[in-house]
C-alpha cells in the first residue's frame, strides 16, 4: 500500500536499529529493573544509591516470597481438585456397581450414608435422587404427556382469546391463567440467569416452560408459586425431563414443600417454631442476638425453604446440600439452614437487624462446601433426647390441644 501510494520501495530498518527487546514480557512480578538518574540529572549520593538498592532488594524478595506463596496455593488447590476427581471416580464405580443394583438393601447402611454424605457423583445424581425421593403418586411419563398437552392447549387458548367464558372454558380462573402464563415465563427468564440455558432461545427455556406448565394441570390446587423454577431447573440439569416432572412432582408433595407452596400458614408456623427450637439449643448466642432484633426465622428462611437453597447457595453447593437432603429429607433443610447461621455466626453477631437480612438475603459468593458441611456437621439435631421428627410432631399435638381448649362449647 506504502509503494502504491509513493512510488518508493519500502526499505525496512537493518535489524541492529530495532529495539531487540520488542517482544521481551516480565515473565514474573520480580521482573523489576533499578536504573541510575538519567544523563541530564545530578547522580545518586552513595547513601541514597545504597538505600535503593536495599529498597529494591526488598522488593525483589517479597515479590518472590509472593510468587512462591501463590504458586503453593495454585498446587495445593490442584492437588486437592485431583484428589477431589479420584474420590468422584472411585465413588461412582461404587454407586454403579454396588448400591444401584441393590438400593434398597443398601440405602440405610452405614457405608451408604457416609458415601452419600460426602457427595454424589454428577453421573449418578439424578438417578439417586429419583429413587430417593420416590414416586409415591405413581406418575407416568404418559401422564405427564397428557399434562403437557393440557398446558399447551390452554396457552394456546389464552393467547388466541381474552374473553373470560373461553377462559372458563379453558378450565382456568383468571387468577390460574396469569400464574400459568405471566409468572412461569417471568420467573424462566430469572431462573440462573449467569447460565443463560434456561433464558429465552437457551436449550432448556422450554424444557422449564413445559414442567411449570403441566404441572399447574396437574395441581391446580396448588398452581405454581415462585421458586418453583428454581427446584424444576435442577431436577431438568440432573434428569430426564419425564423424570424431571415425576421427581418434581413427588418433591412438592412432601409435606414441608405442600405446606410452603401452599402458603399453609399454621404448618409454616410449626416449622419456623421447630426451627428456632434446635437454634437455641445450637447457636444461644446468635439466637439471642436475633430475638433482641425482633428477627423471626421467615425472614431469611422462607426464600432457602423455597428454592431448595438452589437461588442461595452456588449450584454445585445447592446440589451437594439437596443429595443429602434426599438422603435425610425435610430435616436437612433446617440444619443447613443452621449450619449457614454458625458458619456466619461471628459475622452476624456485629451486625444490625437490616444488615443481618440484607447479609442472608444474599450470602458472599465464596461459600465452599468444605466449610459449610462442617459446620452443618456440627449441628445437633436433638433437644432434650428429642429429635426433629419429635420435636415437631410435639408442636402438632400441642397446636391440636390447643385449638380443642378454644373451640366453643356444645350448645344445651
Amino acid at each position: 500500500e506504502y509503494e502504491a501510494r509513493t512510488g518508493r520501495m519500502y526499505k525496512p530498518a537493518p535489524p541492529s536499529a530495532r529495539r531487540k527487546n520488542i517482544e521481551f514480557e516480565p515473565l514474573s512480578t520480580t521482573a523489576l529493573i533499578l536504573e541510575d538518574r538519567p544523563a541530564n540529572l545530578p547522580a545518586k549520593s552513595v547513601e541514597e544509591a545504597l538505600r535503593h538498592r536495599q529498597e529494591y532488594d526488598e522488593m525483589v524478595a517479597e515479590a518472590k516470597k509472593r510468587e512462591i506463596k501463590e504458586a503453593h496455593k495454585r498446587k495445593k488447590i490442584m492437588r486437592e481438585r485431583f484428589k477431589q476427581e479420584e474420590n468422584i471416580a472411585s465413588a461412582m464405580v461404587i454407586w454403579v456397581n454396588e448400591i444401584l443394583p441393590n438400593w434398597e438393601g443398601m440405602r440405610a447402611t452405614r457405608r451408604v450414608r457416609e458415601l452419600w454424605w460426602q457427595g454424589l457423583p454428577p453421573s449418578v445424581r439424578g438417578k439417586v435422587w429419583s429413587l430417593a425421593v420416590g414416586n409415591e403418586l405413581n406418575i407416568t411419563p404418559e401422564l405427564y404427556e397428557i399434562f403437557l398437552s393440557r398446558a399447551k392447549e390452554r396457552w394456546k387458548s389464552f393467547s388466541e382469546t381474552t374473553s373470560e367464558n373461553d377462559t372458563e372454558d379453558a378450565g382456568a380462573s383468571v387468577a390460574d391463567r396469569e400464574a400459568s402464563l405471566e409468572l412461569i415465563k417471568l420467573d424462566i427468564s430469572r431462573t440462573f440467569p449467569s447460565l443463560y440455558i434456561f433464558q429465552k432461545g437457551g436449550p432448556y427455556h422450554d424444557l422449564l416452560h413445559s414442567v411449570l406448565g403441566a404441572y399447574t394441570c396437574y395441581r391446580p390446587d396448588v398452581g405454581y408459586v415462585q421458586g418453583m423454577s428454581f427446584i424444576a431447573a435442577v431436577l431438568i440439569l440432573n434428569l430426564e425431563e419425564a423424570d424431571a416432572f415425576i421427581a418434581f412432582a413427588n418433591l412438592l408433595n412432601k409435606p414441608c414443600q405442600l405446606a410452603f407452596f401452599r402458603v399453609d400458614h399454621s404448618m409454616m408456623l410449626k416449622y419456623f417454631a421447630a426451627f428456632e427450637v434446635f437454634f437455641e439449643e445450637n447457636l444461644p448466642k446468635l439466637f439471642l442476638h436475633f430475638k433482641s432484633y425482633s428477627l423471626t426465622p421467615d425472614i431469611y428462611l422462607i426464600d432457602w425453604i423455597f428454592t431448595l437453597y438452589s437461588k442461595s447457595l452456588p449450584l454445585d453447593l445447592a446440589c451437594r446440600v439437596w443429595d443429602v437432603f434426599c438422603r435425610d429429607g425435610e430435616e436437612f433443610l433446617f440444619r443447613t439452614g443452621l449450619g449457614i447461621l454458625r458458619l456466619y455466626e461471628d459475622i452476624l453477631l456485629q451486625m444490625d437487624f437490616i444488615h443481618i437480612a440484607q447479609f442472608l438475603t444474599k450470602l458472599p459468593e465464596d461459600i465452599t462446601s468444605e466449610k459449610l458441611f462442617s459446620c452443618i456437621a456440627a449441628i445437633q439435631m436433638q433437644n432434650s433426647n428429642k429429635k426433629w421428627a419429635q420435636v415437631f410432631a410435639s408442636l402438632m399435638k400441642d397446636n391440636k390441644e390447643g385449638d380443642k381448649n378454644h373451640s366453643p362449647a356444645p350448645k344445651s
